[in-house]
């Protein structure tokens, strides 16, 4: 190695050691986030010892490091993957489902949070525009609650008869045969918490301004409803708990360990190997002796405060 070369190598090495640096700082600052919120509340007496922070991190990063593998493997070998994540309000599904997104291509795994359907949507078959969202050959879903609205707040709230509950319990168990058949893969999820919990996390919403805006008048509601979304769940999975397609029950009281908990069962749920990519060698830079690069006026740049 020249002496010339050997700088350029130094500084090669310096900026990925930065940029895989910065890469774990993402995650650092979700967790400083969630001790904050943390710290707004006394620790409940009885509750299971923390998680050994070195363990979550060292474990979190190994298994975003075999999503990555999976993701290379479900893009190419066309695979169709449709994970639902169900559970109560605060449940911890949007946790998990950052960990899962946060190192993956959002053009091979993206998320379908659904709002309120329109009044038109209101008018045509209950399944029509979730169907919209599923993935093509190469593609993983995730959906941040699903068809499941139905069995769940949308009976709870009355905002379907029950009826339409009944008919909803008749066609899902099809539904998702006829998926299975097309050759997705579906893994439906359920994050389970506790009444003390849920309560505990409401509170820390209200009490961080932060958080408040994730506090919405429905939540509010499923706290005095906190029984019937109970019976809601138990007669939802009494008849949609298939064996083409089961429910898989997540223990949430603890976010850390539910996160570990569900990626680990989620990479077990889809076959996977390694795919050989060939070596990428950047090629060499064009340099254009006749281009000069012209000034950027000093008032276009952002004002240089940190």
């Amino acid at each position: 190695m020249s002496e010339f070369e050997a700088p350029q190598q130094a500084a090669t090495i310096e900026a990925l050691r930065r940029e895989i640096a910065e890469a774990y700082d993402e995650e650092l600052e979700l967790e400083i986030e969630e001790e904050r919120l943390a710290g707004l509340m006394p620790r409940r007496e009885g509750a299971a010892p923390e998680l050994d922070r070195r363990l979550y991190f060292r474990e979190l990063l190994r298994l975003q490091h075999e999503l990555v593998r999976l993701q290379d493997w479900v893009q190419t070998n066309k695979l169709k993957v449709v994970v639902l994540f169900e559970g109560r309000d605060s449940a911890g599904k949007g946790g998990v489902i950052k960990r899962i997104t946060q190192r993956l291509n959002p053009r091979v795994c993206r998320v379908a949070a659904l709002p309120a359907p329109s009044e038109r949507e209101r008018g045509q078959w209950y399944f029509q525009r979730y169907v919209s969202h599923l993935p093509t050959g190469g593609e993983m879903v995730l959906f941040d609650r699903s068809w499941y609205n139905r069995a769940g707040v949308e009976r709870v709230m009355g905002f379907c008869s029950e009826a339409d509950v009944e008919e909803f319990f008749r066609s899902v168990p099809e539904f998702e045969r006829m998926l299975i058949r097309s050759g997705i893969v579906l893994v439906k999820y359920w994050f389970s918490i506790t009444d003390a919990e849920q309560a505990s996390r409401f509170e820390m919403r209200i009490r961080d301004p932060l958080k408040q805006w994730k506090l919405s008048p429905m939540d509010v509601e499923s706290r005095r409803r906190w029984e019937s979304y109970t019976r809601a769940k138990e007669d939802m999975l009494a008849h949609t708990h298939i064996p083409e397609a089961p429910w898989w029950v997540v223990d949430a009281v603890d976010k850390r360990r539910a996160r570990l908990n569900c990626i680990s069962h989620l990479l077990e749920q889809v076959p996977y190997g390694t795919v050989e990519r060939p070596p990428v060698r950047l090629p060499e830079r064009v340099r254009n002796p006749d281009y000069v690069r012209g000034p950027v006026p000093a008032e276009m740049y952002v004002p240089a405060r940190y």
